[in-house]
């Protein structure tokens, strides 16, 4: 069944109990992330052109796009592969930090390259990388490092983790 399908099995939306409440409620940015490996167990990481931190392949939910999807777009765009974005590992809250509004972090397994070519788009990533986590931490933020934490985690509990700015609850 197709997106379209299951809107229509839902029935009318129901009516705003107050006229124009729902464009007033807060809107929170999402982001869907591949936590992807070499057959080593090295995460992949990009040098992204906007940020000076590592990151790994992924980037924010575009209207009316799930996590998972925009994760799937975004690797696709990043570095020119169509992988098989495998379950969850983790779903960490973000919050409000100077300009950005908090949001939700979306970690999906994105499975082991065997040394595939990657075609980094330049716009996105100047360089890439596999390393392992202690590798990376000097170039992470923080929070960045403990939710990879917990993905790598996920992957051998097979239990995916809800986490607050990285750290579980």
């Amino acid at each position: 069944m197709n997106r379209q399908n299951d809107l229509a099995a839902e029935g009318e939306p129901e009516r705003e109990f107050n006229p124009g409440i729902a464009a007033r409620f807060p809107r929170k940015t999402a982001a869907g992330g591949a936590l992807i490996r070499d057959p080593a167990g090295r995460i992949l990481f990009l040098e992204p052109t906007y940020k000076p931190t590592l990151d790994i392949p992924g980037g924010i939910v575009e209207s009316d796009e799930s996590p998972y999807e925009a994760c799937c777009r975004e690797v696709r765009e990043e570095i020119g592969l169509d992988l098989p974005i495998g379950r969850l590992l983790v779903v960490d809250w973000v919050p409000a930090h100077g300009p950005w509004s908090d949001s939700l972090a979306f970690v999906f397994d994105g499975g082991v390259l065997d040394h595939e070519p990657l075609t980094l788009d330049p716009t996105e990533a100047r360089a890439h990388h596999y390393l392992t986590l202690p590798e990376a931490t000097p170039r992470l933020r923080p929070s960045m490092t403990r939710r990879l934490t917990l993905a790598q985690q996920a992957l051998t509990t097979g239990i995916p983790t809800y986490a607050d700015f990285g750290r579980p609850i």
